[in-house]
């Protein structure tokens, strides 16, 4: 049996399997591809952040969230042969695209062009020095590439605040396939709709539409027509809702916020700085003391011997020789200790850097050489401790009162300031302070939003319409043209009286307490960086003092250890194993005190620099310290 094709409904097909090809080639031409997307998001977002960079800061610097190729994380588990559990740890542009996946060369990570860490001979530990380390931390610690995309976040987040105020265009074309088998009609719709919305700041919001149709019947007597039609809408808020103030209140909340992050930023690179430092100056320290175990290690081992020696010579008795060995084995347990605790100083830095805390990195210590050098120029000099019982002093009596000569803030280092003057200074620079202060101001604009959603509401709406619409059902009538004259036009008011207001009136009064917490805030801080500028202060003038004591106390102690030796060498009567040894140890804990105080001093001119808000720290990690003589800080 012959099949009998029914030719109208072969042709609708055709038509409607044509038709949808060509949307999707109109998609196709007209859409973005993932990528350009992701790149016209990055550029919005980095003109965002240079322009209220200069807001908030009075400069601009460079500013990515795209990881370098060359981190020095990846390179060290490369070059060291480092154990890893996944891809990820090499970073998001190792890993395996799933199915999908929208750019097949993203993420992509590129070679930056000055890399803090020249390249180094495999199987060899890295050396840092304190200000490549900075350098590193600024490219390697995961909470600052977190705090960038912080702000990186913020500014999309204002960029779609603009876009509620852009003209927004909507296009859409439209093909449908109809057949009523009742009638016997087949038919194809086509319609083109072209549409632009745009909110103003006052309030208004407009919206237009224009439409185009053609539609054809495919059976029957195959008439055909074309519709043309339009329509817009404008609303005006005359009451609630209505003002500039209230209207763009979410925009300029979104630009304060971008404003705040970028504070943040700057606030946490100059902690982060501090912490860097801090840590590597610790590990120093770490490291002196198991240099100061190891040679009291030594010293111990050798005067273990000379003991044996004097026993076997009759000079010296076995509870001696058993008291030496004794102290030679402590001193081997405090070097071990030591040994460990600079391993696990060490580890730990690793952590703050972002690098493997498996990998092999030294610390130069001439930067603690550096340190005590300068020290010695700033600290030491001024107003030497005296010692009563020196020898060449004569002791005054028993009787003698005795006054007691308080600490002197000055012959300090630069940032020893009087009190009032740092805490003006931490007044005026302090980021969180200003975002602080930034906060109270919100509140009281949302105290005026909420009050605004009390009113009454008045809306005035207007709208027109023209021309016709036609489908395959109305294909017979005839074309529907465009004609303004045979228009519907329209204009009309609502008014929403405010007798149920329970909610807004909630918000209204949550506001106030808002502004209340927000204020409490504030004086919070303003009393916390207030203590943070008097603490910092009295620890700068501890830590100098007592580095001025330890080097004293150093001295005597080197005196003490060389006069008991000579004493109990000579075979003097009253001299002891025991004062030797306990010599020892006095030298040794004033050693590790005057490298403690050393370190102390230095972190607590890096702290109170960051409590002022004077440390800055540029993209790089790296700092430029506060000068207090420059007339421009």
């Amino acid at each position: 049996m012959r099949q009998v094709v029914d030719m109208p409904i072969f042709r609708a097909v055709v038509i409607g399997v044509w038709s949808v090809v060509g949307l999707m080639a109109v998609a196709a031409l007209t859409g973005c591809s993932a990528s350009q997307y992701r790149a016209n998001a990055d550029k919005v977002a980095s003109d965002i952040i240079t322009e209220k960079q200069q807001k908030a800061l009075g400069r601009t610097e460079p500013f990515t969230i795209d990881t370098p190729a060359d981190t020095l994380r990846r390179r060290l588990l490369t070059t060291q042969h480092l154990p890893t559990s996944h891809p990820a740890s090499y970073g998001t542009d190792k890993l395996t695209q799933p199915r999908h996946w929208p750019e097949a060369d993203q993420p992509k990570r590129e070679a930056s062009a000055n890399a803090p860490i020249a390249p180094w001979q495999e199987g060899e530990a890295v050396k840092l020095s304190l200000n490549e380390a900075l350098q590193v931390a600024a490219r390697n610690s995961r909470d600052y590439q977190t705090q960038k995309e912080s702000v990186f976040i913020a500014a999309l987040q204002l960029d779609e605040e603009i876009d509620a105020f852009r003209n927004t265009y909507t296009g859409m074309i439209e093909t449908l396939l109809s057949t009523d088998r009742g009638s016997g009609e087949t038919g194809v719709d086509s319609s083109t709709t072209i549409g632009l919305t745009r909110k103003l700041k006052t309030g208004a919001s407009l919206s237009t539409r224009l439409v185009f149709d053609l539609a054809k019947l495919l059976s029957m007597d195959r008439d055909s027509a074309y519709g043309v039609f339009a329509d817009a809408t404008i609303t005006v808020p005359l009451l609630a809702g209505s003002g500039r103030h209230i209207v763009t209140e979410p925009l300029t909340q979104a630009e304060r916020e971008v404003v705040y992050s970028i504070w943040e930023f700057e606030r946490f690179k100059r902690s982060l700085a501090v912490r860097v430092a801090t840590d590597y100056l610790q590990v120093l320290q770490r490291y002196d003391q198991v240099e100061n175990a190891a040679n009291n290690y030594r010293r111990l081992i050798a005067q273990a011997r000379r003991q044996s020696r004097l026993a076997e010579a009759g000079r010296s008795n076995k509870l001696q020789v058993d008291q030496a060995a004794q102290n030679e084995l402590q001193a081997r347990d405090n070097w071990i200790r030591a040994r460990e605790t600079y391993s696990s100083s060490i580890d730990s830095f690793k952590l703050t850097l972002g690098l493997p805390t498996d990998s092999q990195i030294e610390l130069e210590r001439v930067e603690l050489e550096r340190l005590a050098e300068a020290a010695q120029k700033r600290l030491a000099g001024e107003g030497e401790i005296d010692l009563n019982t020196q020898a060449d002093v004569a002791a005054p009596g028993a009787d003698t009162p005795v006054e007691l000569a308080e600490p002197k803030r000055t012959g300090g280092g630069p940032f020893e300031m009087q009190e009032d003057v740092a805490t003006k200074v931490a007044l005026d620079n302090r980021l969180d302070l200003r975002t602080s202060q930034g906060r109270v101001y919100d509140a009281q604009r949302a105290v005026v939003v909420a009050a605004d959603a009390l009113r009454a509401g008045l809306d005035i709406t207007a709208s027109a319409s023209a021309g016709g619409r036609r489908s395959a059902g109305s294909a017979s009538l005839g074309n529907a043209n465009l004609r303004l004259d045979q228009g519907n036009y329209s204009i009309g008011a609502e008014l929403d009286l405010p007798w149920e207001r329970t909610s807004e009136r909630n918000a209204y009064r949550r506001a106030y307490i808002s502004l209340e917490r927000e204020t409490r805030n504030l004086q919070e801080l303003e009393d916390q960086i207030k203590l943070d500028i008097r603490g910092g202060l009295r620890t700068l003038l501890r830590a100098r003092e007592s580095y001025r004591i330890q080097v004293v106390s150093v001295k005597v102690a080197e005196d003490r250890v060389k006069s008991t030796k000579m004493f109990l060498e000579a075979g003097r009567p009253d001299a002891q194993i025991r004062d030797v040894l306990e010599a020892e140890d006095a030298l040794l804990n004033a050693q590790n005190a005057l490298t403690a105080a050393l370190v102390g001093y230095r972190v607590a001119e890096l702290e109170i620099q960051r409590d002022m808000g004077v440390l800055q720290v540029n993209e790089k990690g790296l700092w430029r310290e506060f000068n207090p003589n420059d007339n421009q800080q």
